[in-house]
């Protein structure tokens, strides 16, 4: 018991010198005490205003999809995106449809078209390409890896493009491509109507414009025709990619985490968001033993649209083989073209 008196002692003993060396220390700095209680008496109003800043939530506009009141239709599956297609790629035999003539704007779903002109072009894959200001995002302003004055090869602007959803990558190949960007969009939407994709039209090659827009039905055409393209299966399915960049070495992962998964067979795909198009997804993927062509629009989630890829997959994967996979959905849709500016 004594010991622990003279400890208590001890300890208070040291804490009165130490008080007593603070009070010595202020009364010999005053200045420079008020100064500091000043600046952290700022610090702590900052903070609580950066606080109040993120407490409050501002609303996300709208998708065109949303905005159409597509989201009101229902699925046997409760698919969370407003638009969906599956189709066997050999049979042409419609699985499953939800607003499939729905038109809407299909983001970075455009690189595939972007993609398949340069694959089909034949230009040289080992040409340098410089990323210049004009392949700046002047839509959404969007950030990017590549800076201005980056140079990579064609087939390297192509893979992240088509990989990483890359959109100076993107407006670079456009851009470089002869006769220039207008001519190269041009070329987008005069491939699109040989395809048959009547219901599709671009304006750029990147996706950032909501006036890049298309239907389920015309996707599911562009991801079968793509799918013959050995360029564009072994690009869009690629896990990860490095490119040297000056000193440096730049890590680019696929925005679709389903090609990391050994539970999926995917032969093509593509991802793409804006606000108006919401999240997208379109593949061609092996299921139960058929090849499908699967499409997924404006779906509400960053995650929602592999959920419902997932969701399709079950469902295929638990009908026996000989009884009919098609499951008839209610549409809102009632006119060919639902087209929201």
């Amino acid at each position: 018991m004594k010991k622990l008196i003279f400890r208590f002692g001890v300890l208070a003993m040291f804490s009165s010198l130490i008080f007593a060396s603070a009070h010595a220390e202020i009364a010999k700095h005053p200045t420079a005490h008020a100064k500091h209680v000043k600046k952290a008496a700022v610090k702590a109003k900052t903070a609580r205003k950066h606080a109040a800043l993120r407490a409050v939530v501002i609303p996300k506009p709208p998708s065109f999809g949303q905005i159409a009141g597509l989201h009101a239709a229902h699925d046997a599956l409760d698919l969370k995106s407003s638009v969906a297609l599956v189709v066997d790629q050999d049979t042409q035999e419609v699985l499953f449809r939800k607003n499939d003539l729905a038109v809407l704007p299909i983001a970075s779903i455009t690189k595939l078209m972007t993609g398949l002109l340069i694959s089909e072009s034949k230009l040289p894959m080992d040409e340098m390409i410089t990323i210049t200001q004009d392949d700046v995002d002047q839509e959404k302003g969007s950030s990017s890896r590549l800076r201005v004055g980056t140079e990579l090869s064609r087939g390297e602007l192509l893979h992240l493009a088509l990989m990483s959803s890359e959109n100076r990558a993107a407006n670079a190949l456009g851009r470089s491509y002869p006769g220039g960007l207008a001519v190269f969009v041009g070329k987008m939407n005069a491939r699109a109507k040989t395809l048959g994709m009547m219901d599709t039209s671009y304006v750029e090659p990147t996706g950032l414009s909501s006036r890049n827009q298309s239907s389920a039905h015309d996707l599911a055409t562009l991801v079968s025709f793509a799918h013959g393209d050995p360029t564009l299966r072994e690009l869009s399915t690629s896990t990860g990619y490095q490119v040297a960049v000056g000193h440096r070495t730049l890590q680019y992962n696929n925005t679709n985490r389903l090609v990391k998964n050994p539970a999926w067979e995917i032969g093509l795909q593509k991802t793409g968001y804006i606000t108006e198009a919401g999240q997208c997804l379109v593949m061609q993927a092996k299921v139960a033993g058929r090849k499908l062509i699967m499409v997924f629009l404006d779906s509400a989630g960053k995650l929602s649209r592999i959920g419902d890829a997932e969701r399709v997959k079950r469902w295929v994967e638990s009908i026996p083989a000989a009884v009919p996979k098609t499951m008839p959905v209610a549409s809102t849709v009632l006119d060919h073209r639902v087209v929201v500016n």
